[in-house]
């Protein structure tokens, strides 16, 4: 597994557009690519987009596509490495690698990479370590020829299968050992969870950096860290939070994110245990990200993986204090966009009106009183419902 280390290096950005997104989405993709690989420690400094129907099997993107990043790499030899916003296939990675003579990431590895940066306790650790192998494990050939392109010489002409095979072997004895050791923290875990008694279970869930942990000190009045970067914190914290004698357990757990890759959602599922055992959801939105409906169709569809059971949830439109929009002008006919609309006029929206919302600023306590007595309201009545 590759890791960032605390140099920053300068690094390309490569995307596919597929006709069902638009160049505005396009662009919002390869932000969070960027802030991803800004949170790795590294510097975007040039961006590449194709429009392709889907991504080509053989090399991700087109071949006139693929020799225009070859000489941009040639013509800026401070670059170190090229990152691909999807997930390759262990053919892809041999192919790019063996055109682009450079060091490759895809989503997927980044994502990984930075949880393992982020990893605190033993328990993320190895839930980390998990993810990292099984990803590993289909791309081992690959790992070993670009060993052997490095070192090169006489005796170092491959590995040869035997040492593959080997390697394999120890992989999946690691996985196996890793997953034991999992299972054991989950019993471990699931018998805490039992020891919490019946107090009614508040899960903070959302996009990642979209203010969870911000607005868990608030509410518990505790100093979790908390930063502007995605990922900022990967272990579950629960806090026992009183309002006006009524008191229940709050769970801040890791953030979601676009394409989340199936290696964490397995290796995390005590964490996201957290989230199927909750009784009530408070989703937090950052009202003010240009794309936030398509983060809480990315949460909403991410959570029904998890646990397709319906819950009662919240919805906390945070970071009003950053939120702006554009007027329009008087004599412009065109459909009003959500760029074009007021705090006020969003409040009216579908989002506001079919479930229990408030628009708040976590970071500054704005509107918090509304988010406490919304919040008491719906665990009073699920816990008098669960009473009868």
């Amino acid at each position: 597994m590759i890791s960032t280390d605390k140099t920053e290096e300068k690094i390309v950005l490569v995307a596919v557009r597929t006709p069902d997104l638009s160049e505005n989405q396009i662009k919002e993709h390869l932000d969070e690519l960027a802030f991803l690989a800004e949170t790795a420690g590294a510097i975007p400094v040039k961006r590449f987009t194709q429009n392709l129907s889907m991504p080509d099997s053989r090399t991700y993107v087109g071949s006139g596509k693929l020799d225009e990043i070859k000489d941009y790499l040639i013509m800026h030899e401070e670059v170190s490495s090229v990152i691909f916003d999807d997930e390759l296939s262990p053919s892809q990675l041999r192919n790019l690698e063996n055109t682009l003579k450079i060091r490759l990431l895809d989503r997927t590895n980044l994502i990984l990479d930075i949880f393992a940066s982020r990893a605190r306790t033993a328990y993320a650790k190895t839930q980390v370590e998990l993810a990292q192998y099984q990803y590993l494990l289909p791309r081992l050939t690959r790992m070993w020829t670009h060993l052997e392109r490095q070192r090169g010489g006489i005796g170092m002409r491959g590995p040869g299968e035997k040492e593959i095979e080997t390697d394999r072997r120890i992989i999946r004895d690691k996985i196996s050992k890793l997953k034991d050791d999992l299972e054991k923290i989950d019993r471990q875990m699931i018998t805490q969870r039992k020891n919490r008694g019946k107090l009614t279970r508040v899960a903070i869930v959302g996009y990642t950096n979209v203010g969870k942990s911000t607005l868990m000190n608030v509410l518990s009045k505790s100093e979790l860290f908390a930063e502007n970067k995605l990922f900022a914190t990967l272990d579950v914290t629960v806090r026992k939070v009183v309002i006006e004698n009524l008191p229940f357990l709050v769970t801040d757990t890791v953030g979601f994110i676009r394409k989340l890759p199936h290696h964490l959602i397995e290796s995390f599922k005590s964490t996201l245990d957290e989230v199927r055992e909750a009784d009530i959801l408070l989703h937090v939105v950052d009202i003010s990200h240009p794309s936030f409906e398509q983060q809480i169709e990315t949460v909403n569809k991410t959570l029904l993986e998890i646990d397709n059971r319906a819950k009662r949830t919240i919805l906390v439109f945070n970071k009003i204090d950053a939120f702006s929009y554009i007027p329009k002008e008087e004599d412009d006919l065109t459909p009003a966009t959500k760029e074009n609309l007021t705090l006020e006029d969003l409040k009216k929206t579908w989002m506001a009106q079919t479930q229990p919302a408030v628009f708040i600023s976590a970071k500054k306590k704005t509107n918090f009183e509304e988010l406490k007595n919304i919040l008491y309201n719906e665990v009073l009545e699920f816990k008098n419902i669960n009473k009868l």
